[in-house]
């Protein structure tokens, strides 16, 4: 979520100022970028390795501009290893951002996925499209980078800002009391879905934890504006389908 006391001039003039990179955007783009009103951020991957000395964030900052259109501007913020300094570079596009973290870490560049069917609620989509949308398959393992960063007081912050009344009770609560390290990635990109001629958006994170004990635990949090007045909504369940089933719930019914 974005600043509420930051400005957008403010904030895109901080975010170009700190880029490494930043002269390397097209120059049609910052001509573009000048004219943004609004802006929203998030945190859309996270790599911590802490045992290797190693450090990476992606963010996804998008603008809406004058013209009614929107951009998105993908940070990488990383901090390689044998070095504490943390460095920042911004890209125009999730490629270009993939082909970055090939660059500093010798990771092969990660294929993007496609988007998911468009939710229009057209009588040609329905039920359908929905399915497609919030259900998209996930990779059948996850690779952990955990972060020991104030993690069981992180479970408790999202365990709180969740308002659905079916959220994970006193015993997943008390399990998360022992955790030490975690893990946050944006398992859904953001998506805006037109439900009952009126635009929702959604997001889908996971917030893996690591236990005292070596076990793991993850919390699933959505994100969306699927509510009667358009307000911002958090709810958290214990597991993806769940997770996923509600996110189609929303869209379905307003």
């Amino acid at each position: 979520m974005s600043d509420p006391y930051e400005t957008t001039e403010a904030h895109l003039d901080r975010l170009l100022g700190r880029a490494l990179n930043s002269f390397d955007l097209p120059d049609r783009l910052v001509e573009r970028l000048g004219t943004a009103l609004a802006h929203s951020s998030s945190l859309y991957t996270t790599h911590h390795s802490p045992a290797a000395g190693r450090w990476r964030e992606t963010r996804r900052h998008t603008y809406l501009l004058a013209d009614g259109g929107a951009v998105s501007l993908w940070e990488l913020v990383y901090r390689q290893e044998r070095d504490r300094s943390v460095r920042h570079e911004v890209f125009a596009s999730k490629e270009e951002t993939s082909l970055a973290v090939a660059r500093l870490f010798g990771e092969p560049p990660v294929e993007p996925l496609p988007d998911p069917a468009p939710c229009d609620g057209g009588p040609d989509h329905g039920a359908a499209a929905l399915s497609a949308l919030f259900s998209a398959p996930t990779a059948a393992e996850r690779h952990r980078d955990y972060a020991a960063d104030h993690s069981a007081d992180h479970a408790r912050r999202v365990l709180r800002r969740a308002e659905n009344a079916d959220r994970p009770g006193e015993r997943t609560a008390g399990l998360l009391r022992s955790a030490y390290a975690h893990q946050i990635t944006q398992a859904f990109g953001a998506r805006q879905c037109l439900t009952d001629g009126r635009d929702a958006g959604f997001r889908l994170y996971e917030h893996a934890f690591l236990l005292l004990d070596g076990t793991e635990l993850s919390l699933w949090e959505v994100e969306h504006t699927a509510t009667p007045d358009g307000r911002h909504m958090c709810e958290v369940y214990e597991s993806e389908q769940a997770a996923r089933g509600a996110m189609e719930l929303r869209a379905r019914v307003r």
